[in-house]
């Protein structure tokens, strides 16, 4: 059995480290560029972007005064027992974020969209987010937190069978030259896209795709990791640089994720998770103990299962056997 307590520490301190420490993915990532970026502006950014990290860590403080909007994402095990169960989860985690946004200090950024009535916590009707997924065998759960702003860097358009691949580079590098130019998204970043789904599984996967996968990583499907690796070098190749300034740091990584969709459509968003890349996961066993990670590994074979009914290694051995 998981303690409810033991689910708001864990989300307490993730929160915390989201807002205050940059992944080491992504952090790499930023320092590569910063080696090869010629772009006098834009290599300055980049500088002061890590300069930026390291004082905000030694200081611990936010990176960035604007925290973004905190949410979550758990991955239940499917042998995982909660204290009090799912409510009490929820209930954990939104005290946890709470706290976080007093403590950090996290800045309270949600509203009441009508009467801008502000609980001054980042907790409301629909906030934070939880999202869910699970895991067949498991007795953990796995806790992440996103900061992600709310306002920008979001897109989306449907296209159809007929635009193919010319068409999703073109959605794409339109969506970030609007960006770049209008100011709306923080770059370098990483860059999610969705394809397929229904509208709203469409943006899903987008912003997880940004959010969820770590610099470097590929999709498992060759096809599409192809196609990761040649938008990531197409956005960095449109004259862009760190925060729209001339140069070729846009794109830190490009990650795609897809849904099965209707056979008429092809619909596409694509996500900018910015300089500030804030999340941090905790995995929490039964037994009580908890491990701290920057990898939420969140699209295991399972999440991406393409068929009926799922073998779980019990049984695959079994029937091996």
């Amino acid at each position: 059995m998981i303690a409810a307590d033991t689910i708001e520490e864990a989300a307490y301190r993730i929160m915390t480290k989201a807002g205050i420490e940059i992944p080491d993915d992504y952090l790499h990532g930023i320092q590569k560029m910063a080696n090869i970026e010629e772009g006098d502006l834009s290599a300055f950014v980049l500088r002061a972007m890590l300069e930026n990290w390291e004082a905000a860590k030694a200081d611990r403080r936010p990176m960035c005064a604007d925290t973004g909007v905190p949410r979550y994402y758990v991955k239940y095990g499917n042998e995982a027992r909660v204290e009090g169960g799912p409510v009490a989860l929820e209930t954990r985690l939104r005290r946890a974020t709470a706290r976080a946004t007093q403590d950090v200090p996290l800045r309270p950024n949600r509203v009441h969209p009508i009467s801008r009535r502000d609980n001054d916590n980042n907790v409301g009707i629909n906030a934070p987010e939880i999202e869910y997924s699970f895991e067949p065998e498991a007795e953990w759960i796995d806790i992440t937190t996103v900061h992600k702003g709310g306002l920008f860097g979001t897109d989306y358009r449907m296209l159809f069978p007929g635009d193919g691949i010319d068409g999703i580079k073109r959605f794409y590098l339109d969506t970030l030259v609007a960006f770049g130019r209008r100011g709306l998204a923080c770059q370098p970043a990483i860059v999610g896209i969705g394809l397929g789904g229904s509208k709203d599984t469409c943006m899903v996967l987008g912003k997880q795709a940004a959010c969820l996968r770590v610099v470097g990583d590929r999709n498992p499907d060759p096809e599409i990791a192809a196609l990761e690796r040649e938008l990531q070098e197409m956005g960095n190749s449109i004259g862009m640089g760190a925060m729209g300034f001339v140069g070729s740091s846009m794109v830190v990584d490009c990650h795609i994720e897809v849904g099965y969709t209707h056979t008429g459509g092809m619909p596409m968003s694509v996500h900018c998770f910015c300089l500030s890349s804030r999340r941090a996961t905790a995995r929490l066993f039964p037994d009580g103990r908890i491990d701290y990670r920057t990898d939420p590994d969140w699209f295991t074979p399972y999440l991406r299962r393409d068929t009926v009914e799922w073998r779980t290694a019990t049984e695959s051995l079994r029937k091996s056997g």
